[in-house]
């Protein structure tokens, strides 16, 4: 072995005397990085305006200048502490291990890092070069004079409406006088058609006091005081018009034409201070640009001279840690050196200090320490042998009796050998079934032998229950050994996951559209109320009906996007021929063809209950009346609903003339099982959910004379014993809506 390592460690020293770092070699590169700063300040200096930019390239050039003798000068700070760390070794030598590593490390760090660097520095420069060219100039003055025009025009626009306005109000007196009760409706009408939030027409006395003719005040304002003595004398100076901005009004005020006293003062309620903030801020903008372009240099050579520090910064840290590295490796060297020669020397229990790292020198030392443990670990192995196996025996019992897995071991010729307690009770055994064969026990599970697949799904019945039963195969030569879960449950679960979250996408397309049908509806409410014939009825209860389902269709959709369940029924007091009448007169105004005829007991029946939700019951089951009388394609037919209270029990009937029941009539209330080709099959599920909540039943039977009759029917005695104390939510917003309306309309 000595003779074998003597030449490497000749060629090891003789290879870097070629290549040796004298001390001129460090005191040179010193001086090349002191010449070049010095060079950089020179240029920097003198180069352009002190306040522009320098150009992108000069800068990454002189950066990168001063980086590569700084990265010279950290590696060669790093080998001579490396050296000088080696010569304390107990291994000797002149620490080439630590000399190539922070060379290695160096160059690893230094080579991406000068790329980054001058990739910073070029993308920073001509990212930040257009903001001090001439666009960027002409985009921030451009900006703020657009924002003083554009406040400009805002108050010249009320000017002119106030303006015109004094000259149709100068034709008006031609032809009526100021008494007159319709120039009084004039002067409102004025002021309504052009936007203008209040109006004052006054004349000036000789004496100078003002005194008021006509005026529209809705804010009931002392308008009189809102006209300033010196905006009078302007005017009578022949100035055309004052506009003045006070608090949070545009004021305007201009003389008659055809009139020396008479004046006009008109407002505009607005948020002129918002304009005023905005042409401040643009202008306070414009002002800190122009002060960046002043900076424009020193942040260019800020931000260059950061890079440098980081990058050498970066490149310090790499031969920190290179130094760190060679010491750690160093180190379990010297122990193994160590160790080595004093077995060489005949004693064999020399060991080295154990260490838990996994590394190639972690495992040299463990190794190193292992070989002289070894044939003492031999011995013992085969003492030992049978007890471990007993042990693992053991082991393997316990765990399958614990186990909730049903685990079976078969043998070559199929028969059962081995059965734990969880897979008899899965398989609905009530003894262990050893030496039976497995086809007679669960043919299913033999029937998966046959086969080469290693994971299957079955279902069988065990103990007349049906169960899902997740199986996997372990093929080995003494046996096949299944092992099984049962899954129902779980399927079930997964089942119920999909229907919710089906249900809560259904449920988010759903809320998309509420937001503008109730803007829409208020709006025709707001617009066209006044303008409905008095005594029509017909067009508010439309819209109040609108509003107020979607109101109750937005909290319906919150609560049921809630993991896939109804919203918690209210119970109240209601009457059933109210909700009914509702449901049949939305459904009667949208489709012209068909005849809706409701029949009820007087003074009809009362049933306690959750009005929205009873209400979005039928509307689902008259919805679906309807569209089974359009699938016949006559385009009419007759609608029939009953309402009946007897005997403690409220039945509900709705007869239709339509298609009929589907041959799928068993599934029709399950969730997304639909004959329609854009059903959801949600509709059903609903309605029978509700119903039950409700503790009630509902069925589907054909009606002798053609389609179908569908029965609800609720227990009252029942129903009694759980009214809620919550207020109706539906009514609510419907008489707030009712109140704003009022209030808007007055």
């Amino acid at each position: 072995m000595t003779a074998g390592t003597a030449p490497r460690t000749t060629d090891l020293v003789a290879l870097p005397r070629r290549w040796s770092v004298t001390p001129a070699v460090e005191i040179g590169v010193l001086a090349i990085a002191i010449g070049i700063a010095f060079a950089t300040y020179v240029v920097v200096a003198h180069t352009g305006r002190p306040e522009g930019l320098i150009a992108p390239a000069v800068v990454a050039l002189l950066l990168v200048a001063n980086l590569v003798p700084g990265v010279a000068l950290m590696m060669l700070l790093g080998r001579r502490i490396a050296r000088r760390r080696a010569a304390r070794s107990p291994v000797g030598g002149e620490g080439r291990l630590h000399v190539r590593l922070v060379a290695l490390f160096s160059i690893v760090a230094a080579v991406p890092m000068v790329l980054v660097t001058i990739a910073a520095s070029l993308l920073f420069q001509y990212g930040v070069q257009f903001w001090y060219s001439d666009r960027a100039r002409a985009v921030f003055e451009n900006a703020t004079t657009l924002t003083r025009t554009s406040y400009n025009q805002i108050l010249q626009r009320w000017e002119e409406a106030t303006v015109t306005m004094a000259s149709d109000i100068s034709t008006e007196l031609n032809e009526r006088p100021i008494e007159d009760p319709q120039f009084r409706a004039f002067l409102f009408q004025q002021t309504y058609f052009r936007s203008l939030s209040e109006a004052l027409l006054f004349q000036v006395a000789p004496n100078g006091e003002l005194q008021t003719l006509a005026f529209v005040n809705p804010y009931d304002l002392d308008l009189a005081r809102q006209v300033s003595a010196e905006a009078v004398r302007k005017l009578a100076r022949g100035q055309r018009s004052v506009v003045t901005v006070t608090g949070d009004r545009i004021q305007t005020v201009t003389r008659l034409p055809g009139s020396s006293r008479v004046y006009l003062y008109a407002a505009r309620v607005t948020n002129p201070k918002e304009m005023t903030t905005q042409t401040e801020r643009a202008e306070a903008a414009l002002a800190n640009y122009r002060q960046l372009l002043v900076r424009a240099r020193t942040l260019q050579l800020r931000f260059n001279a950061a890079l440098l520090l980081l990058s050498l910064l970066i490149v310090g840290v790499a031969v920190w840690i290179a130094l760190a590295v060679a010491d750690r490796l160093v180190r379990p060297v010297a122990e193994l050196v160590n160790a080595a020669r004093r077995v060489e020397g005949g004693d064999l229990t020399a060991r080295v200090p154990e260490t838990q790292e996994r590394d190639e020198v972690g495992t040299l030392s463990n190794a190193f320490n292992r070989m002289t443990e070894r044939i003492e670990e031999q011995n013992t192995a085969l003492v030992t042998a049978n007890a471990q196996l007993d042990s693992r025996r053991s082991l393997i019992e316990a765990v399958m009796s614990g186990v909730s897995a049903g685990v079976i071991s078969i043998a070559p010729d199929r028969t059962i050998r081995l059965i734990n307690n969880s897979a008899q009770m899965l398989l609905g055994l009530s003894d262990p079934p050893i030496g039976m064969p497995l086809s007679v026990v669960a043919p299913e599970l033999a029937a998966l032998l046959d086969g080469t697949a290693r994971e299957a799904i079955i279902q069988l019945a065990a103990a007349g229950e049906a169960r899902t039963l997740a199986v996997r195969i372990a093929r080995v030569p003494t046996g096949p050994i299944l092992t099984f879960d049962d899954i129902t449950q779980q399927l079930l679960d997964q089942r119920r996951a999909a229907w919710s979250d089906v249900a809560r996408r259904i449920a988010h397309e759903i809320k998309n559209p509420l937001t503008p049908i109730q803007l829409a509806a208020e709006r025709l409410q707001r617009r066209y109320g006044a303008k409905v014939e008095e005594g029509d009825t017909t067009f508010s209860r439309l819209t109040e009906t609108i509003v107020r389902q979607v109101g109750d269709l937005r909290r319906m959709v919150d609560e049921f996007s809630s993991f896939a369940r109804m919203p918690k029924p209210v119970f109240r007091e209601e009457s059933l021929v109210d909700v009914a009448r509702q449901t049949m007169f939305l459904h009667e105004v949208a489709h012209a063809g068909i005849r809706f005829e409701m029949r009820h007991d007087e003074p009809g029946p009362v049933l306690v209950c959750d009005r929205r939700q009873v209400g979005q019951a039928l509307t689902n089951i008259v919805k679906n009346a309807v569209e089974a009388i359009e699938a016949t394609g006559r385009g009419e037919g007759t609608i029939l609903m009953t309402l009946t209270q007897e005997d403690g029990r409220a039945v509900i009937t709705v007869a239709d003339d339509g298609i009929g029941l589907p041959p799928e009539r068993d599934r029709i209330v399950e969730p997304y099982m639909t004959t329609r080709a854009r059903g959801t099959g949600l509709g059903l599920a609903i309605v029978k959910k509700i119903v039950e909540e409700h503790f009630g039943t509902i069925t589907f039977t054909d009606r002798p004379e053609g389609g179908t009759l569908v029965t609800m029917t609720f227990d009252v005695v029942m129903l009694a014993g759980v009214a809620g104390r919550e207020d109706d939510q539906s009514e609510t917003e419907g008489g707030s809506f009712a109140a704003l309306t009022r209030n808007r309309t007055a």
